[in-house]
């Protein structure tokens, strides 16, 4: 067995104090992580190192880690809605599975595409300083000159919009019930490829946060505002399970959280869990901390064809984040129709 000793606690922009000292931490080394294997899944995993080895160089100086790439359902298959094939749970599905038999240590996620009800003996260990979470429309040669007060006018009449997400979808058609809308899945280059493509879609719609962590953010042509476009729920934040047991691992990545991505995700993921909603169902969830210290979080319910959309507001403490997406939830869930829930 090798010892490993954490150093000082790493105090970047990515930190959040411990309570307690970290207490040496004795396992075989290297430890494995768990990440999907497309370019994006690939930075997030490096960026979540970098991180790390920065709180705790000896892990650095000691080759302690270890990628496994590991193909999921989600990625296999792809044409197909997530929600006819299982769900976005399929990203994680299959490095859940590794993580729970011991083939792997920890598993870096894309939060947004983590279940709201993790698979038992699977815990959310860390959340990662969030990167920008709006959406970008991004406009094929078709469309007219974008104008940020008003960026869907830029679409033709008619038009072709390329996205496999039930949420982008509900909030275009209901503000562009004209427009038609095409299902494309891949990674990021895959769909950038797709719009280029002669008889591709007039448009399509990325995360931001993606587009600027593959040095791509010059590929957008409009950022949505959040509150036009709602945003995943966990959009642009990088999270890490572990399983339940290993305690050793999940007290040296809780010394390593960011407090404000935690606030947020744990608002948004409340949210999701009290709206209880299959990934047919159009929901959006964004929470920000405002100067005076609460936090804001807005929710959204729709049906896919826009013809309802119901979006709501609420302020509250940070310490009472969970309480907050709960409530909010149980509140957009009750004023809406049943049927968006069936």
């Amino acid at each position: 067995m090798s010892a490993v000793h954490p150093a000082q606690p790493y105090d970047g922009p990515h930190a959040r104090q411990a309570p307690n000292p970290i207490r040496p931490h004795f396992r075989s080394l290297p430890l494995r992580v768990g990440t999907r294997g497309s370019p994006l899944a690939l930075w997030q995993t490096r960026h979540f190192l970098s991180i790390i080895t920065r709180f705790c160089p000896v892990l650095r100086d000691a080759k302690a880690f270890e990628e496994h790439a590991i193909a999921t359902s989600g990625d296999r298959i792809q044409d197909k809605r997530l929600a006819d094939i299982g769900g976005k749970g399929l990203f994680a599905k299959e490095i859940h599975e590794a993580l729970l038999d011991g083939r792997i240590d920890f598993a870096v996620h894309s939060l947004k595409d983590l279940e709201t009800e993790l698979p038992p003996g699977i815990v959310l260990a860390c959340t990662l300083r969030r990167e920008d979470a709006r959406d970008a429309l991004i406009l094929g040669p078709s469309c007219g000159t974008p104008d940020p007060s008003d960026p869907f006018a830029a679409l033709p009449a008619g038009a072709v919009i390329g996205t496999a997400s039930v949420r982008r979808q509900s909030q275009i058609l209901h503000g562009r019930p004209d427009l038609r809308i095409e299902m494309i899945r891949g990674n990021v280059q895959t769909r950038l490829a797709k719009l280029a493509a002669e008889g591709g879609p007039a448009a399509t719609l990325l995360a931001l946060a993606g587009l600027r962590r593959l040095e791509m953010e010059d590929r957008a042509s409009v950022i949505l505002d959040p509150d036009a476009m709602v945003p995943a729920a966990g959009q642009g934040i990088v999270g890490v399970t572990v399983r339940a047991d290993d305690v050793e691992l999940h007290e040296l990545l809780s010394a390593i959280e960011d407090r404000e991505a935690a606030a947020v995700s744990q608002a948004e993921r409340a949210l999701l869990a009290a709206l209880d909603g299959s990934c047919r169902t159009p929901i959006g969830g964004h929470a920000r901390l405002l100067s005076d210290g609460r936090l804001h979080l807005t929710g959204l319910v729709a049906r896919a064809d826009g013809s309802f959309l119901l979006k709501r507001s609420a302020l509250g403490a940070v310490a009472e984040a969970a309480a907050l997406g709960r409530e909010l939830g149980e509140s957009l869930r009750r004023d809406s129709p049943a049927d968006i829930f069936a």
